[in-house]
């Protein structure tokens, strides 16, 4: 059996791995990506959804069955203000799932951040927060929230502060063991795998993902 996959945010950094890996992958048949405007990607599983994410509507008959995969990110400084930042991680995601779970989508599947929580003190782990709270309401099957670290790999923007991260993380990596494994920092590529693996175990209700449950998901 083979199956579609439905990727929004697959020019991002776990997104752009993520689409790599489902299109080399013979399970998933159809691929259709949600972009704002065209990537010029040509691939013969690869279909194109140019859409507004302000005014999303997509296609029930295809989300029926599919698995839906959201990477969809953004940082404040780049988004300009909490406000838009809030629509990019949270009110897009979760638009997105509720159309999924009201069209039959079998999965949804998506990048949060590790500390996600509503109550948090920081309004980016806040906002991850509230994402989760919100998508836990929908009626959707399966439900696979991934919580990385500190995510490797590279970036057509330098971030410093996440260079500089990656560095430390480096001249300690010691410390990342046992009961502290899920701070390590972890590729993006690795969270794509994941995001893969966890779908085509296609387990119902909710499950949680942090950096240390995605490494061993993709070695096992």
């Amino acid at each position: 059996m083979t199956k579609k996959a439905i990727v929004a945010g697959a020019t991002g950094l776990v997104g752009a791995a993520l689409l790599d890996k489902l299109l080399a992958d013979p399970y998933y048949s159809e691929v259709y990506i949600l972009v704002r405007r065209t990537t010029g990607r040509q691939n013969d599983k690869l279909t194109e959804w140019i859409v507004d994410f302000d005014r999303l509507a997509l296609d029930a008959s295809t989300l029926q069955g599919a698995d839906v995969f959201c990477t969809l990110g953004t940082t404040i400084k780049k988004a300009g203000s909490q406000e838009q930042f809030r629509k990019v991680d949270c009110e897009y995601p979760v638009e997105l799932a509720r159309q999924a779970a009201s069209s039959g989508a079998d999965q949804f599947l998506i990048v949060t951040a590790m500390g996600s929580d509503t109550k948090s003190m920081f309004f980016y782990s806040r906002v991850k927060g509230e994402t989760e709270a919100l998508l836990r309401q929908l009626a959707i099957p399966g439900l696979s929230i991934f919580q990385p670290s500190l995510l490797t790999g590279e970036r057509e923007e330098v971030r410093r502060g996440e260079r500089l991260g990656e560095a430390a993380a480096r001249r300690l990596s010691f410390v990342f063991t046992g009961p502290f494994r899920k701070y390590k920092p972890i590729a993006a590529a690795t969270v794509a795998e994941g995001m893969i693996r966890a779908a085509r175990l296609n387990r119902p209700g909710i499950k949680i993902y942090e950096s240390d449950a995605i490494s061993d998901l993709v070695s096992h």
